[in-house]
């Protein structure tokens, strides 16, 4: 199949430009003003913008083992009908992903059920060091600990000496969570002694605080300045954290930082009406951490977002503190509320673009993802301007059946979204006949 996207308003490697660009198969054919391909299928933009798809580097697509809530199939649809074409899934599934036999069965999953390109993360506890140390870095994106201290695992920021053993010997990028165990569990004790079990939501940053993050971000970059080994911290959630990075090209840095959705777009103040369905670890905190890490974004201190697309049961967000789980669902609205940054002028068109597609590739050393270019793969969405809707749960593609956005009216809609050439999203249909590709990636050197 061929399409001519005609009268795009590209929002590509810095530039907005009104073009017209050729697919032909899974590639992306030509880019030109003005294209005329007599086989091919042509599709109008009109003016609506056309930028490269989310590559999404932190969810919990929950499969194997806890797919009452979410599986790769309804997740990666809800990613797509998002402008969402690529995701990267954590190891905290049922089981483990601990070994390379797990890992591959993940991969054979994603194979049959995925609508989105898609990699997976090794994991790495403690216990299982040198079977993490034989991934293939050119098949598998990464080795981490996230989510897997949710499986009573401790988490690798607080065991400097793995760590240091971890550093030394790592030839692949390893992806760390970040927070302070023992500052944690001394505020847990300090707000169960007012509050019993049931302390109240609004506390959770408290709880899991600015210090806890920033203690354990300082501990691990103490430790990768030993090793110089490749680093990357998910869900940067402080402002404090965001000043420990430097700006420059991603291709240099040795380490690299993001930032999520939630910690961009809510604050401690969306507590009292959203409760704990904002309720992530690291905290949503403070309006002054959210609008540092946007200044980080534009700055270049903080090098791509993600969402840490986290979906429970309605029950699993309910009950006292110390049962609710923390995270929610977030892929199929996430760009929208990056566009309402936006449309606020507090994030440009063009890092938005930059943050979510073309720094996720040089990060990861996709090949041929993250840019509009001649010869790359077609990850391509459409987003129209100035069209406002209002999210119902009707429209939720998340097997969980909820989100914090519902309710919500976004100016901009995601129109169509194309996955490897296959135009996999349209006017609110999918069309499933083709699944997603495993990414690939460069050696790391």
């Amino acid at each position: 199949m061929k399409y001519v996207i005609t009268n795009a308003l590209l929002v590509n490697e810095g530039q907005i430009i009104q073009t017209d660009v050729l697919v032909a198969g899974e590639r992306i054919e030509r880019i030109s003003p003005w294209i005329s391909e007599p086989h091919a299928q042509v599709i109008d933009l009109h003016g609506n913008y056309l930028i490269p798809g989310m590559i999404d580097d932190q969810v919990h697509f929950r499969d194997p083992g806890l797919t009452y809530k979410a599986d790769i199939q309804s997740e990666s649809m809800a990613a797509v009908a998002g402008g969402i074409t690529s995701f990267m899934d954590m190891p905290n599934t049922i089981p483990n992903t601990l070994t390379r036999e797990l890992l591959e069965e993940k991969y054979q999953l994603a194979a049959q059920k995925s609508s989105a390109n898609y990699s997976f993360f090794m994991g790495v506890t403690a216990a299982n060091l040198e079977e993490a140390l034989r991934v293939d870095n050119e098949h598998v994106c990464g080795i981490t600990d996230d989510g897997l201290y949710l499986e009573n695992q401790e988490i690798l920021a607080n065991n400097p000496a793995y760590l240091e053993k971890l550093f030394s010997r790592a030839e692949t990028l390893v992806a760390l969570h970040s927070e302070d165990d023992s500052i944690i569990r001394k505020n847990l004790r300090h707000y169960k002694q007012i509050y019993g079990d049931d302390i109240p939501v609004e506390y959770h940053p408290a709880i899991r605080s600015s210090e806890a993050c920033e203690v354990a971000t300082k501990r691990v970059l103490e430790i990768q300045k030993r090793h110089n080994n490749r680093l990357h911290f998910f869900h940067i959630s402080t402002g404090a954290e965001a000043k420990l990075f430097s700006p420059g090209p991603i291709t240099d840095k040795r380490v690299t930082a993001e930032a999520c959705i939630h910690h961009l777009c809510f604050s401690d103040a969306d507590y009292p009406s959203l409760g704990s369905k904002i309720m992530w670890n690291p905290s949503v905190k403070s309006e002054a951490n959210r609008l540092e890490l946007v200044k980080a974004l534009e700055d270049g201190r903080i090098d791509l977002i993600a969402t840490d697309h986290a979906p429970h049961s309605l029950e699993e967000k309910s009950g006292n503190y110390l049962q609710i789980k923390s995270g929610a669902p977030m892929v199929q609205h996430a760009l929208l509320m990056l566009f309402e940054l936006v449309g606020r002028s507090e994030l440009s068109l063009t890092t938005l673009v930059n943050k979510t597609s073309h720094r996720v590739a040089d990060c990861y050393r996709m090949v041929d993802r993250g840019y509009i270019r001649e010869g790359y793969f077609a990850d391509l969405v459409e987003v129209a301007p100035s069209n406002p809707w209002t999210v119902t749960s009707d429209s939720l593609a998340y097997k969980c059946g909820w989100a914090p956005v519902v309710g919500r009216t976004f100016e901009h809609e995601i129109k169509r979204t194309f996955v490897s050439g296959h135009l996999a999203y349209e006017a609110g249909k999918f069309n499933p006949e083709k699944s997603g590709k495993r990414l690939q990636f460069a050696k790391i050197r």
